[in-house]
């Protein structure tokens, strides 16, 4: 016990010794002041700082402890194949990151693209068989995490969204014009361009508002596609409508409608024209079709009748020559026979008719609207000819 004792006391006295009273001067530039700080007072202070200093170096230790922790080094467990895998993860999961990052931006790119050429196309009238608006949506945590890098795209595909809102006006009053073209010779436009497929399906909401966003513009593409596919159906459609001239020079020597009988004088119904001209006038097709009779047709002498799909068909009777055969595709102008006076006719000149579900119409008003017809034939692209059909009748 006494062993023990001996180094403490020792220890406090001198611990008590370094605390003394001390004597302080201090001058504040205009006097001296003196101040005295007791032994008691300076062990309590020397306390204070040591727990003070303490607490500092116990919360340093721990800010750095957590630093290590969050840098991987002091992980658990500490092999080194644990830090390689957790290595690999982090690795992974910022290469997914950059993919989404890198889909999100082709699909922005894509869509630009492709909206650029609807746009195109809707204000040039210029049809392309390969345009579709497919392009997928992105969702909300792609395109938050994808935002700065697709940003450019954005700012266009606004403008974009825009211009499309105009392309679809300008669109729809072509087709209003060219409807009311097609509706005036007696062919509902809807022959030639039926109305698209029903659509449906169970409602599911979108989550976010940039999905939203996004199907909104989407959807404004897709009216504006829809208004333009329609349109372009329709021009594409007109080139079965009978629009050139069948011969070179026409003028009429008997009209459409109820007549006189040539051979009895008595009321008759006429269900074409009669273009007079010298035996052997080239008689031309005047639409795309397939030629369904080259045969000898009673009072139509020698007679050609083209299909043109959609219900539409042509007659050209009296020929002297048939230079096409049944069964075959012609084209609109092409030579298919040659003027004459065979069957029940006075004189040489060619009976040409235009016939809608078989039954006759009368072919002036397709002559007149030959400008406007021929115009649109023209713009459209000939694709693959549409199916054939339509009633046959014989007279």
């Amino acid at each position: 016990m006494g062993i023990i004792t001996i180094p403490i006391t020792r220890y406090v006295s001198q611990l008590r010794d370094s605390f003394k009273t001390r004597d302080f001067i201090f001058h504040d530039g205009r006097d001296l002041r003196r101040f005295s700080v007791g032994g008691n007072t300076q062990a309590a202070l020397a306390g204070i700082a040591c727990v003070t200093l303490c607490f500092s170096a116990y919360g340093v230790a721990q800010a750095g402890v957590s630093a290590v922790q969050m840098s991987g080094i002091l992980a658990s467990p500490q092999s080194p194949e644990a830090r390689l895998a957790q290595l690999q993860a982090r690795v992974i999961k910022m290469q997914a990151k950059v993919a989404a990052i890198k889909r999100a931006a082709e699909v922005h790119a894509a869509r630009v693209d492709q909206r650029q050429a609807l746009i195109a196309a809707a204000l040039s009238g210029k049809s392309d068989p390969k345009l579709a608006l497919t392009t997928p949506l992105i969702d909300a945590e792609t395109a938050a995490l994808a935002a700065d890098i697709v940003a450019p795209f954005r700012r266009v595909e606004d403008r974009q969204l825009a211009l499309a809102i105009k392309a679809r006006q300008i669109v729809e009053q072509r087709y209003a014009s060219a409807a009311g073209s097609v509706r005036q010779l007696g062919i509902a436009p809807e022959r030639l361009a039926p109305a698209a497929g029903g659509v449906g399906g169970p409602y599911e909401p979108v989550n976010g508002n940039e999905p939203v966003a996004e199907a909104n513009a989407d959807a404004q593409f897709r009216s504006l596609f829809m208004t333009w596919k329609k349109l372009d159906t329709l021009q594409h459609a007109v080139i079965s409508i009978p629009s050139a001239e069948p011969v070179a020079q026409v003028s009429f020597s008997s009209r459409f409608g109820v007549r006189s009988d040539p051979f009895r004088g008595t009321a008759a119904m006429h269900a074409g024209v009669d273009i007079p001209g010298a035996i052997g006038t080239p008689v031309y097709a005047t639409a795309d079709g397939i030629v369904s009779r080259a045969e000898r047709s009673g009072g139509y002498g020698n007679l050609v009748e083209v299909n043109h799909g959609r219900g539409i068909a042509t007659r050209y009777g009296h020929l002297s020559k048939i230079l096409v055969a049944a069964n075959t595709r012609v084209t609109r102008g092409q030579v298919i026979a040659l003027m004459g006076s065979t069957g029940r006719s006075t004189g040489s000149h060619l009976h040409y008719e235009v016939r809608i579900d078989g039954q006759a119409v009368n072919p002036i008003p397709f002559l007149q609207a030959s400008d406007y017809l021929l115009a649109t034939q023209d713009r459209a692209i000939k694709t693959e000819a549409a199916a054939i059909g339509g009633s046959d009748s014989s007279n």
